[in-house]
């Protein structure tokens, strides 16, 4: 379906920008484009920006490592809406950041590295950490394309105004946003006059003309559909719910998308995907709709699995405001594209429906799982550390859940129930070992309350940045499942056929590492251990560590994601240990 223009430049008075260096210029700038906050690590290279962040109103906090820092950017700009500034120096400063720049493309943030370059003069002549095209390559780095939307190298102090620009232009466009500039100190340090701002740049989301509208609203209430909620929709809760209570559809969503509709609402199916339910495929074997209407997911495979079971008769109806979406996931399966951004959409949809002429589907929902009975002995099985969690930790209070790559995620996209959006952060696609390790930090620091990280041992070992946040008193918290394994790639080889290579690792004590840092924490070695533990966990006021010995006999919920590993072509033809 045809879209309108995604933004447009409005000609409003502007604030004035005091003259100065052009990173003290560049950073006021960012402050006026609703820059709140940076994160990263000071080199000589990025000097006079560190200076400038110093003496500027940003909140800078300075990270053990590069990757650290940027995934805490990360789920810091998830967490506030807003942009937010990765800072690094040259060469492997800059190089340490590409996974979490990369991740944060994949999730959907807002995002601007700013790192350190080789000035011209000193470009070939084997400067210290030379980050020029004589060392790296430019493509990529430092050109737009799938890594960053915008990327350029800032030559001459000139280039600021267009620089602004682009950057203002991206941060108002709905979904997210990935810029690079890099700044050679010759340039960081050049005097800038005073100037006008950037002009106001709002967005404008791409929509359906409203004849196209009104058959979308005629088709829905005529046709037996099942809504799929993506992350994307995270954004439109009370219209989502609107949607489904005014049609009797079903819902079902995706990993990352768990909580925007309620998850014990009679109407709701499950989630899909890695740790989904199997509500979801029952309900499609027993009565396949004619539609679905997908709300901001990319359909990706944590997320569907590409399953042909859930392709509707009629085909789907595939709303997103990236126009490459649609489609891409079932590439033989019928698709009614509508770019739009999902909240707006269903707002204007919303007001066309009729009111409902039939009872509302009775559907086979979650049913309320039963609780296991704590055993006094032996290590905790991880669905009793769900089962705790969800009581003690998203009933009871207000805390941001997180769960990593591994049996963790499995784990919670499976056991953990909410009702209500910005409540569970997982990165299925992207899937970075110490993602929410590291993200943990910068989610604690920008909502100022609790956020809880479930990770396994590997992950911890592999990223965290409990040093930071002992240093800057964030309120987070790892629950670490310890089980001496990176246990998703064990179980997962042996599932495979295949013998695993080196998986078993020396047990940590993370209390003692945590205490090292200037955090605390707690070891669990017992499921009747757990309540005590989170209970401290929620009560502390600083960074805490729950060390959960974790029983790896238990296997992990993923079994859908073996599945399609087989499918292409990741079996042992031998056989193995099984």
């Amino acid at each position: 379906m045809s879209s309108e223009r995604l933004v447009q430049t409005l000609a409003e008075p502007s604030s004035e920008t005091r003259a100065g260096t052009f990173v003290e210029v560049l950073l006021g700038r960012l402050e006026a484009l609703g820059v709140r906050s940076a994160f990263g690590l000071v080199g000589g290279a990025i000097a006079p920006l560190a200076h400038a962040l110093a003496l500027s109103r940003l909140e800078a906090f300075h990270f053990r490592h590069e990757g650290g820092a940027g995934f805490a950017a990360v789920e810091a700009s998830l967490a506030s809406g807003r942009p937010t500034v990765l800072f690094t120096t040259t060469g492997p400063g800059l190089l340490n950041a590409l996974t979490p720049v990369a991740a944060g493309r994949w999730e959907g943030a807002k995002l601007l590295m700013l790192s350190g370059s080789t000035s011209s003069a000193q470009r070939g002549r084997w400067a210290c950490q030379e980050t020029s095209s004589h060392t790296l390559p430019q493509s990529g780095l430092f050109t737009s394309g799938p890594l960053f939307h915008y990327a350029t190298t800032v030559e001459h102090p000139a280039e600021l105004d267009s620089v602004c620009a682009r950057l203002a232009s991206g941060f108002a466009r709905p979904g997210g946003f990935i810029a690079h500039v890099s700044l050679p100190l010759s340039v960081q340090t050049a005097q800038v006059p005073a100037a006008s701002s950037s002009p106001l740049i709002r967005p404008v989301a791409p929509a359906c003309s409203s004849e196209e509208l009104a058959e979308l609203a005629r088709m829905l209430a005529e046709r037996e559909t099942v809504l799929w909620v993506g992350f994307g929709a995270r954004h439109a809760a009370a219209e989502v719910r609107a949607l489904a209570e005014r049609l009797g559809a079903p819902v079902m969503s995706s990993p990352r998308g768990k909580g925007i509709f309620p998850e014990r609402h009679p109407l709701y199916l499950g989630s899909t995907g890695l740790g989904g339910h199997a509500t979801v495929d029952r309900y499609f074997i027993a009565r396949r709709p004619e539609h679905v209407l997908v709300l901001g997911s990319r359909l990706s495979e944590p997320t569907s699995f590409w399953n042909p079971l859930f392709i509707p008769t009629q085909g789907f109806i595939h709303v997103d405001v990236d126009p490459e979406v649609p489609g891409s996931a079932y590439p033989t399966a019928r698709v009614l594209p509508v770019q739009a951004e999902v909240k707006g959409f269903l707002q204007r949809l919303l007001e066309l429906l009729p009111a409902p002429r039939r009872a509302p589907r009775v559907v086979e929902g979650l049913a309320a799982e039963s609780a296991l009975a704590p055993r006094q002995e032996g290590p905790v099985r991880p669905r009793v550390l769900m089962e705790r969690v969800q009581s003690l930790i998203i009933d009871r209070s207000d805390a941001v859940v997180m769960t990593e790559s591994g049996n963790a995620f499995a784990w919670g996209n499976q056991h953990l129930r909410f009702e209500e959006p910005g409540r569970y952060r997982v990165s299925t696609g992207f899937g970075s070992m110490g993602h929410m390790a590291s993200g943990v930090v910068g989610l604690a620091l920008a909502r100022g309350g609790k956020a809880v990280a479930i990770v396994g041992d590997g992950s911890m070992l592999m990223n965290n940045e409990l040093s930071t946040a002992a240093q800057y008193s964030a309120p987070a918290v790892w629950i670490i499942m310890n089980d001496a394994q990176y246990g998703m790639v064990e179980q997962g080889m042996r599932a495979l056929g295949f013998q695993p290579l080196e998986t078993a690792i020396p047990r940590a004590d993370f209390v003692s590492i945590a205490r090292a840092c200037g955090a605390d924490g707690v070891r669990v070695e017992h499921e009747p251990e757990l309540d005590s533990a989170l209970e401290a966990a929620l009560a502390a006021q600083g960074p805490f560590v729950v060390d959960v010995a974790i029983d790896p006999h238990e296997t992990a919920p993923w079994m859908r994601r073996i599945q399609n590993l087989i499918v292409q072509g990741a079996e042992s033809q031998k056989g193995g240990e099984r």
